[in-house]
């Protein structure tokens, strides 16, 4: 499953929007990077204003929203903007040569491990969901795990496998990404040391959960069999924002939330951001106002989709995700 998702995201063809296989929030609004970018803004302030300070996107898409983020930072917080230095964490050359165009300042990681010391403000928008799961179905009491054997899954004793429910239901299937947990203690202990903050926005369950969700993505259709055609479509599974909650708090930092993204996005101003677009743009405006709803909307992406903040804990809750 690893080499199939790092084989589709070295193809020469983006993935990203109408003419690819899916579209990301950055692409549906550009309200969406601008009120991230202000969120980090804002967080900056709070940390106290570190000059330098990181600010790091992992799977950065096309760049869509860092190129927003710098923008709007640029007018807004021109400070914030000038103390800066921009990095993305990024395994595609192809993708790599796509962002360069539009945010050529950058500096490139394949992981977190080689970025520079000091604080940081990280963002992770539709990363987790495209890293590995394994999956384990309760069979007769014990746990078996899928494997795959000539293009097809096979169920095998489970060795090496981590702390899973003894009272699960037969039949009950339980996906663990491991690489995302690890991740998220890794960047929780980053946190801690070096101070600052991160946003993670992806789909998932809130709480922990029993079910099936790897599937493939392609040409916008969903819930394709992620067997079939290896290295050609988008392999994505839900996240467990409780499991990268306890992972990051494992590490040492804080965690707030997850909440639903259209919550966030409503308290961080992106429903009056989009207006303002709307009226500059006239003609553009039914096209705009659709997208922030699509963004918000319950019915949309507002409720499958969380939004979970990572943080040193002496910041205390960042924007958005204040309890009131």
């Amino acid at each position: 499953m690893a080499r199939a998702v790092a084989a589709y995201y070295a193809r020469p063809e983006s993935p990203f929007g109408r003419g690819g296989d899916f579209t990301t929030a950055p692409e549906i609004s550009q309200a969406f990077g601008e009120v991230i970018g202000l969120w980090c803004a804002v967080t900056w302030e709070r940390m106290g204003r570190p000059d330098p300070v990181l600010l790091v996107e992992c799977g950065p898409g096309r760049g869509t929203l860092m190129a927003d983020a710098l923008r709007a930072a640029a007018e807004v917080a021109p400070a914030f903007r000038a103390a800066l230095r921009v990095h993305l964490v990024e395994a595609s050359p192809a993708l790599r040569a796509v962002q360069a165009r539009l945010v050529p300042d950058a500096t490139w990681h394949d992981d977190l491990s080689t970025l520079p010391g000091g604080p940081l403000l990280l963002v992770a928008n539709e990363f987790l969901d495209a890293l590995p799961v394994r999956q384990f179905v309760r069979r007769g009491g014990d746990w078996v795990e899928r494997h795959v054997r000539d293009g097809a899954f096979v169920e095998l004793p489970a060795a090496d496998a981590p702390s899973l429910p003894a009272d699960a239901p037969d039949g009950a299937v339980k996906e663990v990404s491991e690489p995302s947990l690890a991740w998220a203690a890794a960047l929780g202990a980053r946190l801690a040391a070096g101070g600052g903050a991160a946003l993670l926005v992806d789909y998932g369950h809130a709480a922990p959960a029993f079910g099936e969700s790897l599937q493939a993505v392609a040409r916008h259709r969903a819930g394709l069999d992620p067997l079939a055609e290896p290295g050609t479509r988008d392999l994505t599974a839900h996240v467990d924002f409780a499991a990268i909650a306890a992972a990051a708090q494992a590490g040492g930092a804080a965690a707030h939330g997850p909440l639903p993204q259209g919550l966030v996005l409503q308290r961080l101003g992106l429903v009056t951001r989009a207006a303002m677009l709307a009226r500059s743009r006239p003609r553009l405006a039914g096209e705009i106002l659709s997208g922030a709803e699509r963004l918000v909307a319950p019915e949309g992406m507002g409720r499958l989709f969380k939004a979970l903040a990572l943080c040193d804990h002496r910041l205390g809750p960042p924007p958005g995700f204040e309890t009131a």
